[in-house]
């Protein structure tokens, strides 16, 4: 199968590099060679690939600069999306597209299912839901694939930070966000889940691909650590109020994995399994 991967070298995208070589045709159709707000170099790589899938990560997923930068990121996010859309369903390919759970406002409990009411209030979730409405009217053929506190191989993502933030002084106290709750999610885990939906190519709309279980970012805090062995750090918990951030961030962004079951979809794996075989894999351990 012939997979145009925008954003390639992004995070999630050099998961799917990694999954899918030598099983399938891949081109990394990302920056400086491929422009998303170009819509002539986008063309020019359609056309010389011919895509049967397109499966588009690029984003501007920087949530604070997004805030402070909103032509950018409706340029990226929007309009960028808007022309992947446009060429997917001009070379008749199936188009897989990563969105995310800033689509709702997060300032209530309970998992989101596809079908709640989008409500962003930042302005990368706005951006972010401009492009998923781009998707569903420009391309037939399309699948919308929503993630949520994504970390992965080399990074950069808050599970390195926190790694890295513990390494550099193994008896510190890190303040972490003790009353924002969500599912912390590994590429592996969505790379894995699209693997499935290549297999199932009926298959439309908009489906959620984060891991199992919720958690707060402290409580992800202290397992990284656990797993990373830095038993001297003391992970204490603040709230939202004690580290205000540009963006704001949702309270209560996990989504439910029902529709994947309904549809006959492997289960997404449980966070605590899926961090577990990341941080070994990324951080293996000498033996003494």
């Amino acid at each position: 199968m012939r997979i145009l991967i925008t954003g390639g070298r992004g995070m999630l995208g050099r998961t799917l590099v990694r999954h899918w070589q030598g099983t399938h045709d891949l081109l990394v159709a990302d920056l400086p060679e491929v422009d998303i707000t170009d819509a002539d170099s986008l063309g020019a790589a359609f056309a010389a690939f011919r895509p049967e899938v397109v499966v588009h990560c690029a984003a501007m997923t920087n949530v604070d600069a997004c805030e402070s930068d909103r032509d950018k990121a409706y340029l990226l996010n929007a309009q960028g999306t808007a022309n992947v859309a446009r060429a997917a369903a001009h070379a008749g390919a199936r188009l897989i597209a990563i969105s995310t759970d800033y689509v709702f406002s997060g300032d209530r409990p309970g998992d989101r299912v596809e079908t709640d009411a989008t409500a962003p209030n930042t302005v990368y979730g706005a951006t972010k839901l401009a492009g998923e409405d781009a998707v569903r009217a420009l391309c037939p053929d399309q699948v919308i694939a929503r993630v949520a506190w994504l970390y992965g191989p080399g990074g950069p993502s808050f599970v390195h930070t926190m790694r890295r933030l513990a390494a550099e002084d193994p008896g510190r106290t890190l303040k972490v966000v003790d009353d924002q709750f969500g599912n912390p999610t590994s590429t592996d885990a969505v790379a894995d889940a699209l693997t499935a939906f290549l297999a199932r190519p009926e298959l439309r709309g908009t489906f959620h691909l984060t891991c199992e279980g919720v958690v707060t970012w402290c409580g992800f805090t202290r397992e990284i650590l656990r797993l990373a062995g830095f038993d001297g750090v003391t992970v204490s918990p603040c709230t939202t109020e004690e580290y205000p951030r540009p963006a704001p961030r949702p309270h209560y962004s996990a989504l439910s994995k029902a529709k994947l079951a309904a549809c006959g979809l492997p289960p997404m794996p449980p966070w605590q399994e899926a961090l577990a075989r990341f941080v070994a894999a990324e951080w293996p351990r000498q033996e003494a």
